[in-house]
């Protein structure tokens, strides 16, 4: 959350499938997965998860890159934090060290524990504590042993974003200076306190002087969609270790920028109670930083906290950072923003220069680290109550506190009130009242991979008036981590009359956009049912008797996936009119492979159905988009070939793709005349376009494609709207009733022969931010009932435009397999 601005490829499909976590319960023998791509399992399924303090098995030391960027500004190369902490760990029974994950580019993420001895007798007891607090909170609160001898954690992240780099030298000093102190407040810390730190949440961004990690994710902005291996495991070490406190380290903002936040808040926090400790602790680091006597001089200016300082931008709404994710799980937890720049352009200063802020910003972030840490130990037994006071409430099913009005003199107004109303439980049904059982499965391994209760029904229940089989799986917000629940399952909030400016994002529904049916059971249902919880989804996948062939829905990103490797395979399947796939009646070896491996559902086709025959080729995409989108489109099991402007001018051939994805980096005004030559040529041969967002309506208005005009919406709104889908469009026939946009886009003046895919609701927004600009444009009053996915057909080339953001990141995963319809369309000879 800093700045003020708003894979090594696998071996076929298969991999690609086990390796993303896309397929929910994989049978199936699959290539080897390269490591790196691999998420990282939680700690607690780990030998060491509860053993013993200290566990000091020596960490493998890289050899020395002289090209790390973390050199010049005098900091810890990658390479030398493995020798510093093995150092530590051999002259200390305090320190030890563990690798969380490996990333994309082959280095580790080391989590160290700062602790005094616990034997193995101790260390299981400490566990036991730890479960007791979400497992019956209210026995916790009443255990006296617990409340005395509970080891508190408190977890600090650094690093997360690769160039802001002195997190982890200040992580460091700590481990260093705690290994060996004979201070009696460290020893008695160390004592009643486990402190966890990430060295290096991100060592690829760190050594290559890259915000993002090696894939070009944004890993703070990952965390309630866990894409990536760096993202995997700090949330399920978050998850392991459950902090009272968390600190997350960055920069660069002058002055230091010490969190809580401003309005909005996270609707689904114990804002009260997490408050209660935010301000104080924030003024306590406040208080620390300013305290080593940096000022104006030196290019230091004063702290400022943002909830006492600032009306607004700077929230803490959205569960994608790291800080706000944790507070999920009952952490009192802050972003840190160190003052002086030595990334970006300013990297290009003296060494000399770059040293002297190096050194001022590990000052402060290690001094923001001894502030939490004192705020700690000096608070212990209010923290503890309060933070099994969270779970309490949530496993009582009691109705959040609001926060009191006027605390703190003032600071807190009627702006900071944020609460919500739970439902009573929410229900994703199996059987015939499912969308789509492999959306549905992934949703119930995300649950539980988030420490949600998840209960399979034993046998049919009636619930809130609708009948589901045995099977279904419901989560009953009753209980500990409701807060987590009701973030990924909720509808989310308009905020749009409550601030003008947000951060980030300002709505999200995995239960509305990742692709599966989710009912809602009201507040005051008895809710009386009987059934085990689950440690993940049942298998999914069902092949029906059929003697002309089976069909592949295309409402899914495992559908894709399951076409994606019929075609590799070389089955000859067929692309309907509706947007479907056939799978011939003669390779019933190859439909009971993908329903294994996928968890697809194949019903049988109707007789004499038939469509175009689609080629192995036409996974084949040329992409010219973000990362995020590169990502997911490579997730699906197509394949990604990269296109930009650049490339086009250095002589990319086009000849052999048939499709074509662009939403950024691919500029018409900008191409040489050959590039444009090439591109004409692609569409004169048959190729297709798919364009999304201004960028994508602008290359087709270049080559004349859909006859429509783009019209932007206000640029920072965002969030889950509601859409009227074609039923007969081979491109939305089969999409979700939500969506996500970003920067809205919709499409007026159509010609003639274009369709219209997709239209917003009269009354867009379900969720998120979005108002008119101060001149009352582009609103959702101007885009309400507008087309946002048209699609055309000119001279044998066929295009189809987004004003939505179906790729944005991994929040709309239900909608991945409607941009693959539209490459599928647009690309194939299937006419």
């Amino acid at each position: 959350m800093s700045h003020r601005t708003g894979p090594a490829a696998l071996t076929g499909v298969l991999a690609l499938a086990l390796s993303t976590g896309l397929v929910a319960a994989p049978v199936s023998a699959a290539p080897s997965v390269p490591a790196a791509q691999v998420s990282a399992a939680p700690l607690g399924a780990q030998p060491l998860g509860d053993a013993a303090y200290p566990r000091q098995e020596p960490l493998p030391e890289p050899p020395v890159e002289e090209t790390d960027a973390a050199l010049k500004p005098g900091l810890t190369a990658y390479h030398d934090i493995a020798r510093r902490l093995n150092a530590a760990m051999e002259g200390s029974d305090r320190v030890s060290a563990e690798v969380l994950t490996q990333t994309a580019g082959g280095r580790q993420v080391y989590l160290v524990t700062l602790t005094a001895k616990e034997n193995a007798n101790q260390a299981r007891r400490q566990a036991a504590y730890r479960d007791l607090i979400t497992e019956d909170p209210a026995a916790a609160a009443r255990d006296r042993r617990l409340a005395q001898q509970y080891k508190t954690p408190v977890f600090v992240n650094a690093n997360i974003h690769g160039n802001e780099f002195e997190g982890t030298d200040a992580a460091l000093r700590l481990v260093e200076d705690y290994a060996t102190s004979n201070d009696a407040s460290v020893k008695q810390l160390l004592k009643r306190s486990r402190i966890h730190l990430v060295i290096s949440a991100n060592p690829d961004g760190r050594h290559d002087n890259t915000r993002r990690n090696a894939a070009g994710f944004d890993l703070n902005r990952d965390f309630v969609t866990a894409t990536q291996p760096e993202t995997v495991a700090v949330r399920d070490a978050l998850l392991h270790t459950q902090p009272l406190l968390m600190l997350d380290l960055h920069g660069y903002v002058n002055g230091t920028l010490v969190e809580p936040t401003t309005p909005p808040h996270g609707e689904n926090y114990e804002y009260d109670l997490f408050i209660k400790h935010a301000y104080p602790n924030g003024l306590g680091m406040e208080e620390a930083v300013n305290g080593l006597g940096y000022d104006e001089g030196d290019g230091v200016r004063p702290v400022q906290v943002p909830l006492r300082d600032w009306d607004e931008g700077w929230d803490d709404w959205p569960p994608i950072f790291t800080p706000q994710y944790a507070a999920l799980h009952g952490a009192v937890a802050h972003t840190i923003e160190i003052p002086l720049r030595v990334n970006n352009a300013s990297y290009d200063l003296p060494a000399e220069e770059l040293r002297r802020r190096s050194a001022i910003n590990t000052d402060i972030a290690h001094a923001a680290i001894t502030g939490t840490l004192e705020y700690a130990a000096a608070h212990r037994d209010e923290l503890l109550a309060d933070h099994i006071e969270i779970f309490r409430r949530g496993e009582a099913g009691e109705p959040q506190t609001p926060v009191e009005e006027g605390l703190f003199d003032g600071v807190i107004g009627p702006e900071d009130v944020y609460t919500t109303s739970y439902p009573r439980a929410y229900v994703i049904p199996v059987g015939d009242g499912q969308r789509s059982a492999p959306a549905a499965a992934r949703l119930v391994d995300f649950l539980v991979a988030n420490d949600v209760e998840v209960t399979r029904l034993e046998q049919d229940r009636l619930l809130a008036g609708r009948s589901y089989p045995a099977g279904s799986y419901v989560v009953d917000l009753h209980q500990a981590k409701r807060g987590m629940a009701n973030t990924i399952l909720g509808r989310g909030t308009d905020i749009s009359d409550r601030v003008d400016a947000m951060y980030d994002i300002s709505g999200w529904s995995h239960a509305l956009l990742w692709g599966a049916d989710v009912d809602t059971v009201p507040d005051g249902d008895p809710l009386r049912i009987a059934g085990e919880l689950v440690e993940g989804a049942d298998p999914t996948g069902s092949l029906a008797d059929s003697s002309s062939g089976w069909l592949l829905p295309m409402q899914d990103p495992a559908d894709v996936q399951a076409a994606s490797l019929l075609l590799e395979q070389g089955v000859p399947v067929e692309l309907l009119a509706d947007g479907s796939v056939l799978v011939p009646a003669d390779y019933p070896w190859a439909a009971s492979n993908v329903v294994e491996t996928f968890g697809v559902e194949l019903a049988a086709a109707p007789a004499g159905a038939s469509g175009g025959t689609l080629e192995a080729s036409d996974r084949a995409v040329g992409v010219s988009g973000s990362a995020e989108e590169r990502w997911a489109l490579t997730e699906m099991g197509l394949d990604v070939r990269e296109v930009s402007t650049a490339a086009l001018n250095d002589g990319l051939d086009l000849s052999d793709l048939d499709a074509l994805y662009v939403s950024t980096g691919l500029d018409w005004a900008d191409l040489s005349d050959d590039a444009r030559t090439e591109v004409r040529d692609f569409l004169a041969d048959g190729g297709g376009i798919v364009g999304r967002g201004v960028a994508g309506a602008r290359l087709n208005d270049a080559v004349d494609l859909v006859e429509a005009t783009a019209v932007r919406g206000r640029s920072d709104a965002n969030g889950v709207v509601g859409v009227d889908n074609d039923a007969d469009s081979p491109v939305a026939a089969a999409a979700t009733p939500e969506t996500f946009v970003y920067s809205p886009v919709w499409f007026t003046e159509l010609g003639d022969d274009v369709r219209v895919d997709q239209r917003l609701d009269e009354d867009p927004l379900v969720s998120g931010h979005w108002r008119a600009t101060s001149a009352g444009e582009g609103g959702p009053e101007d885009a309400a009932g507008q087309a946002v996915v048209v699609s055309a057909e000119a001279d044998g080339s066929r295009g189809v435009l987004f004003g939505t953001e179906p790729l944005f990141r991994a929040h709309p995963k239900g909608q991945f397999a409607l941009v693959a319809r539209a490459l599928l369309w647009v690309g194939s000879d299937a006419r």
